[in-house]
């Protein structure tokens, strides 16, 4: 009877799989369309980057007479150039649709690869002006997007307010836009992700549990779920890629 059981839930487990791995081809295979309609640059690209990497590792190979060796692994490697190459300009186009928009910034924290812990709105204004909070290793970081003449005082507030729970803990703060001494939206990842580390993960989690006790005044019942309509599928598609 055990012996039944287990070899349902394996073939449970491997259709699942299955399942899985097909939704993460649709998906790709949908994001590849939806960006060849608007970049028509993008398949002479991905064609020249596969065709010029897989030629260097054949040349190469020439050199030591293994060419034809080789050249499976020229064509992995060109296939590979041009997934990337997809991705990235993937990536540029949803931050250019996304960009200016409410509730941009809080959408590309919420897409950041790691252990961050992100909290949407934590104030804002009527006028669409948000701050968003992250913990992570750095340790607090406060993320504003909206007019700049509005932000400022908002993020300013909300920093005192964090500076009264956390203490000694590192806090940082960053305006998403493109005036001078702000952040462009396209960089605010990496910007974030290049924070020296100033915390261990137990500290993270001591940090959150007084963060909690940080009423937001907003509660987030302003902030949008996101700044275009295929950007909540966009991390999906992300991870996919990232596993192929």
């Amino acid at each position: 009877m055990a012996q039944k059981q287990d070899k349902t839930a394996a073939a449970e487990a491997k259709k699942a799989r299955k399942a899985a791995s097909k939704a993460k081809r649709t998906q790709l295979f949908q994001a590849f369309n939806m960006q060849r309609k608007e970049d028509k640059a993008l398949i002479p690209l991905m064609l020249g980057v596969f065709l010029g990497v897989t030629g260097v590792i054949f040349v190469l190979g020439l050199f030591i007479g293994m060419q034809w060796v080789v050249l499976p692994v020229g064509v992995a490697l060109g296939l590979l150039g041009a997934v990337i190459l997809f991705g990235r300009r993937v990536q540029r186009n949803v931050y250019g649709k996304a960009e200016g928009q409410p509730g941009a910034a809080g959408w590309a924290l919420d897409n950041m690869r790691g252990r961050w812990r992100v909290t949407s709105g934590v104030a804002a204004t009527t006028q669409g002006d948000f701050v968003h909070r992250v913990l992570g290793r750095p340790g607090v970081v406060l993320v504003a997007e909206g007019s700049s003449h509005r932000v400022k005082s908002l993020l300013a507030q909300e920093k005192k307010r964090v500076s009264r729970v956390v203490g000694d803990t590192p806090i940082y703060d960053f305006i998403v836009g493109n005036d001078e001494n702000q952040v462009p939206l396209s960089k605010l990842q990496q910007r974030i992700m290049r924070l020296p580390n100033n915390l261990k993960p137990a500290q993270i989690d001591a940090l959150e549990k007084r963060m909690a006790a940080l009423a937001s005044r907003n509660a987030g019942t302003q902030m949008p779920k996101g700044p275009m309509p295929q950007g909540a599928k966009m991390r999906s598609v992300q991870r996919a890629m990232r596993r192929r």
